[in-house]
C-alpha cells in the first residue's frame, strides 16, 4: 500500500506548503500604507495565524501514518490440510476440525486458526470468541441468514479477517428485528466486536435489514474485493478507523454510505482510502469521518440525500434570502462516540476535522455540501464534477486547491471558507448565490445541523489567488470576501451577477492585484474594481445600459490588438479587467460586437484578432485602476460597493462603477 499510494501522498504533503505561501502573500497585501486598507490588514494578519494553524494540523495528516496492512490483513492463502472445514446445510452446520463447533444453527469459533465456510444457512449464525487471536476466515461460496440477528458476530478477537474466496459469491443477510437488545447487542450484518479485515477477489453481498451493514467496533479494513451492501440505516461503518486499500464497493443507504464514529479520540474516527471504486446512494452523508478524511485515489459515485433535485427551493440570492440548508437544524440523538448520532446532514463527503484530497475521480449529487469540512480542506488533485442543494466545497476553516479539475454544475454557493487559498487546477463553477465566499464561522449547528447566517462571522478572511484558472457563473457576488482578495497569478473569469444587489467582485478590505488575468463581467449597482495600491493596471468599464449576454466584449490597445476579448455567459453592464498587458499611459479602446478570431474557451478568446465591433470608447491607461465609461476616463462611483462576504459590511477599495458627471449610467 505504502509504495501505492506514495506519489499521491507526496501530493497531500506539498498541497500543506499552499496556505503558508497564501498568508505571505496577504501579509504583505495589507502592508500598504493607504488608511482604507487598515482594517483589512487587520484581518489578514489573523488569517495568516488561522491558516498557519491549519497548515502545520495538515502537514500532519499522512495515509500511510493512519493505516498499516499487516501480513494478517493481507492474507488470502489457505489448503484444506491447514484449515477448519465449515459446511452449512440448511438449519444445520457441520464443522470437520479442530477450534470450532456447530449447535444447530450456530456455528462458533473458539481459537485461532482459519476457517473455510462454504454452503448455505437458512437460519443461523457464524459467531466468533477468541479473545486476543486471529481468526481466519474464508467465504468459499457462503450464504448466512439469521432472522433475528447478526449473520456474522464477532463477538470477541484480536482480528478477525474474512476472505472472499476467488470466483466465489457470498452473501450475509440479519433480521429486521434482533432478540438481543442489550447495550453491547450486534447492529449490523456482519458485527465485529474488534479489528475487522475484509480481502479476497470474491464478491459479498450484505443486506443489513435491521439497521446497518458491516461494523467494525475498532478499526475496518478493507483490502481488496467486491462488495455490495444494502442497508436500513448505514451501510458500513469502521469506528475507530475506516481504511480501504482497493475493490470495488457499491452501498445503498437509508442513513450514511461508509463512515468512521469515534469523535471522542482525535487520533481516531479516520477514514482513509488508498484506492477502489465506489457506488454509494445514501439517505445521509455519503461518507462522513468522525475525524479526518483522507483520500488519494480512488473513483468516487455518490448521491447523498435524494441529490440535488431533492434540496429544498432555495429564496433567490439577488434579494439577499439565505439557503434553507442554512437554517435547517436537526435533533441528534445520543453521545459523543457512537453511530447512533445521526442528523438529516446529507453531504457527499463529510468530516467533523480535516479533509485531504491528492486524487481520484467524483461525481458526486448531494441534496446539502458536496464536500464539507468543519475545520480545513485540502485538495492537490482529482477530477470533480458536483452538484448540489448547498455548497460545492466548503471549509469551516482554511481552504485549499492546488491541483485538479473541479466543475461545480450546481450549488447554491461554490466554494466556501473563512480563509481560500487557490494555486492551482482548473474551477468551474455555476452557483445561484456566491461563487466563492470568504466567510468565516462555523457553517454547523451545535448539534451537527446546518446553522443559521448568525453562524457565520462578519469579520474577514482572505482569498489569495497565486494560480490556476477559475470560469464563475453566479447569480449572487462572484469573487466575495468578508476580508481581502489577493491575487498574484492565474485566470480569474466572472459571469454575473445581473441584479444590482450584488457585484462581480465583493470584497471589505483590500484587492491588491500583482499578477494575473481578471475579467469580470456584472452588474453595475454594487460593482468594485482592484485597490488603487495595486502594482498591476486594471480598469473598469461601465456601459450606459445592460448588454445581452453573449455580447463580445474587447479591450484592444491603440494598434488595434485585442488585449482581452470575452462574450459573459450573462447579461452586464459593467466589466473589470486587470492584465499583465495593460500598460500605463498607452492607448486602449472598449469595443462590443463582432467576431475573433482567436481559440475560445469559456468565453474567453486567447490570440487571433477582431473582426467587425464598434467603437464604444478610447481612453488613456492610469496609473493603478481606470475608470471609463462612454463619455471616457471618469472616477470611481460615489456609491458605497459591495457588501462583503454576502453577510454584511461595507465595501471598501475600489468602489462602484465610474460614473461622469454629465453622464450616469442607466440602470438595469
Amino acid at each position: 500500500m505504502k509504495n501505492d499510494s506514495r506519489m499521491k501522498l507526496i501530493g497531500i504533503t506539498l498541497l500543506c506548503a499552499i496556505l503558508a505561501a497564501g498568508c505571505s502573500s496577504n501579509a504583505s497585501s495589507s502592508d500598504a500604507g493607504a488608511s482604507s486598507a487598515a482594517a483589512s490588514a487587520e484581518a489578514v494578519q489573523t488569517s495568516e495565524a488561522g491558516a498557519s494553524a491549519a497548515t502545520a494540523q495538515l502537514a500532519a495528516l499522512h495515509l500511510d501514518d493512519q493505516v498499516e496492512y499487516d501480513e494478517d490483513d493481507e492474507s488470502t492463502a489457505w489448503s484444506e490440510d491447514g484449515s477448519t472445514m465449515i459446511t452449512l446445510d440448511g438449519s444445520d452446520a457441520s464443522v470437520a476440525g479442530a477450534g470450532a463447533a456447530a449447535d444447530g444453527g450456530v456455528v462458533t469459533i473458539t481459537e485461532a486458526g482459519t476457517y473455510v465456510v462454504s454452503g448455505t444457512l437458512d437460519d443461523g449464525q457464524l459467531a466468533v470468541n477468541a479473545p486476543d487471536e486471529v481468526v481466519h476466515i474464508v467465504l468459499n461460496g457462503a450464504e448466512i441468514h439469521n432472522s433475528d440477528g447478526a449473520a456474522i458476530h464477532v463477538v470477541e478477537a484480536g482480528k478477525a479477517v474474512i476472505t472472499l474466496q476467488e470466483g466465489t459469491e457470498n452473501a450475509l443477510t440479519d433480521g429486521e428485528t434482533y432478540a438481543d437488545t442489550s447495550e453491547d447487542a450486534p447492529t449490523a450484518a456482519l458485527y465485529s466486536q474488534g479489528d475487522l479485515t475484509i480481502n479476497g477477489a470474491g464478491k459479498l453481498t450484505v443486506q443489513g435489514n435491521g439497521n446497518d451493514g458491516i461494523t467494525g467496533r475498532d478499526d475496518l479494513k478493507i483490502v481488496n474485493g467486491e462488495i455490495v451492501v444494502e442497508a436500513a440505516d448505514d451501510g458500513i461503518i469502521g469506528r475507530d478507523l475506516l481504511a480501504v486499500k482497493a475493490g470495488t464497493i457499491a452501498v445503498a443507504a437509508g442513513g450514511g454510505g461508509m463512515k468512521s464514529s469515534n469523535d471522542a479520540d482525535a487520533d481516531k474516527g479516520v477514514i482513509a482510502i488508498a484506492g477502489g471504486t465506489f457506488d454509494i446512494t445514501a439517505g445521509g452523508d455519503g461518507f462522513q469521518a468522525a475525524t479526518s478524511l483522507l483520500i488519494a485515489d480512488g473513483s468516487f459515485a455518490i448521491v447523498s440525500g435524494g441529490g440535488s433535485a431533492a434540496a429544498a427551493p432555495q429564496t433567490g440570492a439577488d434579494n439577499g434570502g439565505v439557503s434553507p440548508q442554512r437554517s435547517q437544524t436537526a435533533a441528534q440523538t445520543g453521545t459523543a462516540d457512537t453511530e447512533a448520532a445521526e442528523t438529516t446532514s446529507a453531504k457527499g463527503l463529510k468530516a467533523a476535522a480535516d479533509i485531504v484530497i491528492a486524487g481520484g475521480s467524483f461525481q458526486i449529487d448531494a441534496a446539502d455540501d458536496a464536500v464539507h469540512s468543519n475545520a480545513n480542506v485540502s485538495i492537490s488533485g482529482g477530477q470533480f464534477s458536483l452538484a448540489t442543494g448547498d455548497d460545492g466545497i466548503h471549509a469551516d476553516a482554511s481552504l485549499a486547491i492546488g491541483g485538479g479539475s473541479i466543475e461545480i454544475t450546481e450549488s447554491y454557493e461554490g466554494i466556501e471558507g473563512s480563509d481560500i487559498a487557490i494555486a492551482g487546477g482548473e474551477i468551474r463553477l455555476v452557483a445561484s448565490d456566491d461563487g466563492i465566499n470568504v466567510a468565516g464561522g462555523n457553517d454547523e449547528s451545535a448539534a451537527g445541523g446546518r446553522g443559521g447566517p448568525d453562524s457565520f462571522s462578519s469579520s474577514g478572511g482572505a482569498l489569495t489567488i497565486t494560480g490556476g484558472y477559475l470560469a464563475l457563473n453566479a447569480s449572487g457576488d462572484g469573487l466575495d470576501s468578508n476580508g481581502s482578495i489577493v491575487m498574484s497569478g492565474g485566470t480569474v473569469l466572472v459571469n454575473g451577477p445581473t441584479m444590482n444587489g450584488n457585484g462581480s467582485l465583493d470584497y471589505n478590505g483590500t484587492f491588491e492585484q500583482t499578477g494575473g488575468l481578471l475579467v469580470a463581467a456584472g452588474s453595475s449597482g454594487m460593482a468594485q474594481a482592484p485597490s488603487e495600491d495595486s502594482s498591476q493596471r486594471s480598469v473598469m468599464m461601465t456601459f450606459p445600459s445592460a448588454l445581452e449576454a453573449g455580447t463580445l466584449i474587447t479591450l484592444a490597445n491603440s494598434q488595434g490588438e485585442p488585449v482581452v476579448s470575452f462574450a459573459p455567459a450573462k447579461s452586464f453592464q459593467t466589466v473589470v479587467i486587470s492584465s499583465p498587458d495593460l500598460t500605463e499611459g498607452e492607448t486602449y479602446a472598449f469595443y462590443t460586437g463582432g467576431t475573433s478570431t482567436g481559440a475560445e474557451t469559456d468565453g474567453l478568446y486567447e490570440g487571433g484578432a477582431l473582426t467587425g465591433g464598434t467603437e464604444v470608447v478610447s481612453f488613456a491607461l492610469g496609473a493603478s485602476v481606470t475608470y471609463v465609461n462612454e463619455s471616457g476616463v471618469t472616477t470611481a462611483g460615489s456609491g458605497m460597493g459591495g457588501m462583503g462576504g454576502g453577510r454584511g459590511g461595507m465595501g471598501r477599495g475600489g468602489m462602484g462603477a465610474g460614473r461622469d458627471a454629465a453622464v450616469d449610467a442607466a440602470p438595469q
